[in-house]
């Protein structure tokens, strides 16, 4: 376990879990699971969540057993080269993650507000001030997703301007896909639900962490409830249609919204998506570097130079939405294959080295 001065109350889980669930994949996950369960979309949010909630449960098992975090634990159960290579492939993960976040909030920001905007200069800018918290220590990159989960929290509320207009008949009749079409649009919902691996990576940095666990389950559904609400404003607002034509369809919702300072509510939504985007790819950040150093036993703040140098060189070098959207997909799947297949592995193998172990203790004995 980390000493304590580096480590956070188990409240704070709440707000890291939630903070890095949401980020852009809320402003336009809509047309990507309607595309295949339409208006009963509603119910792969909820399948979705749950099946996160499973997963965030069978983390806590494997953790608490162990009480290190998952470079460690590799180490412990597969030897220093095994383990660090199936690491490395943890850290390539995180980092992605950053990297796809950064890249489609610059996309959004391009296509919305700024089309001439400088994709170099507003990277290095997040660069910069992602460097500032990294090299602050956890406890730095914890409060800045306290202050990315309560500050723009207010911008929820706005999607309250729409239901004056909405006609929630379309919800209606309830379940008329099939059960292929409800597990492809599980198989796309559970995407906007990733990033709270790095869970994995700061479990030691936690007081008492097994006291964090029911948090770490609130956040969750915190973010489950918002998807929720949010793709069912979408679904009585719009047809099935119309939200296969929006790619950001969270965003549309914002045209709606009208108050007598602001004409333009999209810009104020997407500035202040800010907040929410930071902690994204602080966390991302934060869990490759601190990786790579229990990887290579290196304590440099140089390390953090280099990963957020490899997160603005491929930022900048993605162009396009077909590369893009190929990027992202890529992550996606990696996420997939590492949280819902090699999780439950990992932890199953845990058990059953364990056992043996303990077994062959006792008869030595």
């Amino acid at each position: 376990m980390e000493k304590k001065e580096m480590q956070i109350s188990p409240f704070l889980v709440f707000f890291n879990i939630h903070a890095v669930q949401v980020g852009v994949g809320v402003l336009g996950f809509q047309r990507v699971i309607m595309k295949s369960a339409g208006n009963d979309s509603w119910i792969v949010v909820i399948v979705a969540g749950m099946m996160v909630s499973f997963i965030i449960w069978l983390m806590y098992v494997l953790l608490n057993r162990h009480q290190k975090d998952i470079v460690q634990i590799h180490n412990d159960l597969f030897g220093k080269w095994i383990g660090g290579f199936i690491s490395l492939i943890w850290i390539i993960y995180w980092l992605m993650i950053g990297i796809v976040t950064l890249r489609n909030y610059i996309e959004i920001v391009e296509v919305w507000m700024f089309p001439t905007i400088n994709i170099y200069m507003f990277s290095l800018i997040f660069i910069i001030l992602a460097y500032y918290c990294v090299t602050g220590g956890f406890r730095i990159v914890a409060g800045l997703s306290f202050l990315g989960v309560c500050i723009p929290f207010y911008l929820f509320f706005t999607f309250l301007f729409p239901i004056e207009f909405a006609h929630f008949r379309n919800l209606l009749p309830i379940w008329n896909h099939s059960i292929k079409e409800i597990t492809l649009s599980t198989k796309d919902m559970i995407l906007g639900y990733l990033g709270f691996s790095t869970l994995l990576m700061y479990y030691p940095n936690i007081k008492h962490p097994k006291k964090s666990h029911k948090w770490a389950q609130l956040g969750n559904i915190l973010t489950m409830v918002i998807y929720l609400f949010i793709l069912i404003v979408t679904i009585g607002f719009f047809s099935e249609k119309q939200v296969s034509k929006q790619i950001w369809a969270t965003l549309s919702l914002w045209k709606i919204v009208e108050m007598p300072f602001v004409e333009r509510f999209e810009y104020i939504g997407i500035t202040s998506w800010v907040l929410i985007i930071l902690p994204n790819i602080c966390f991302s950040v934060w869990a490759s570097t601190k990786g790579i150093r229990k990887i290579f036993n290196l304590k440099s703040k140089k390390v953090v130079l280099v990963t957020l140098g490899i997160l603005f060189c491929v930022t900048v070098a993605v162009q396009g939405r077909e590369n893009i959207a190929l990027l992202s997909k890529t992550m996606s799947y990696l996420g997939i294959c590492l949280i819902f297949i090699y999780i439950p592995l990992l932890t199953l193998i845990s058990f059953l080295l364990s056992k043996i172990r303990r077994g062959k203790f006792e008869k030595g004995n």
